[in-house]
């Protein structure tokens, strides 16, 4: 094979790349799916640690009771779900397809299970929100039935992709 600044090599025109070996389809989709779910886990991180935040706000007391509401009992369990994220990043270097599964299965327990819990915790206050507009818990001004939602929608559609 000829170097880059050298002769090209005798007998060809540089016609014959088509034959040349290439990587396979699968593999190729394997790290595009693997890049993918990393982006929705680090994303996973991000709302984690969010959430963390916004409860050690609440439990120390740094901020006013009217400023940062009491977490809900959904965001305890909630936090747990940070065990699946990480086990799924370990499986990516070996291709460790046990902790992959085991990554899947427990993303269902330890996510998606309080977020659906928390769905129905929070309804009826985002009820008496809207039909009467009084709330009773604040974020930052903000009423946190409305912020938790938000937190929710976003949270429902990271945990099913990033453990495909």
């Amino acid at each position: 094979m000829a170097s880059r600044a050298g002769p090209r090599a005798a007998g060809t025109d540089g016609s014959d790349f088509q034959h040349r070996e290439r990587v396979a389809m699968h593999y190729q989709m394997s790290v595009t799916l693997k890049y993918e779910i990393k982006k929705l886990i680090y994303v996973h991180l991000v709302i984690w640690l969010l959430l963390v935040a916004k409860m050690s706000v609440g439990h120390l007391r740094l901020l006013s009771h009217d400023q940062v509401a009491m977490p809900y009992q959904w965001e305890y369990p909630y936090l747990l779900s940070i065990l699946p994220s990480l086990l799924g990043l370990l499986s990516f270097p070996r291709n460790n397809i046990s902790y992959l599964v085991l990554s899947m299965i427990s993303m269902g327990l330890f996510s998606i299970a309080p977020l659906i819990y928390g769905s129905m915790e929070m309804f009826p206050a985002a009820q008496q929100l809207y039909r009467h507009g009084k709330a009773y818990r604040f974020l930052f001004g903000f009423s946190a039935v409305s912020v938790m939602y938000l937190v929710l929608v976003l949270a429902v559609q990271l945990p099913p992709r990033s453990s495909i």
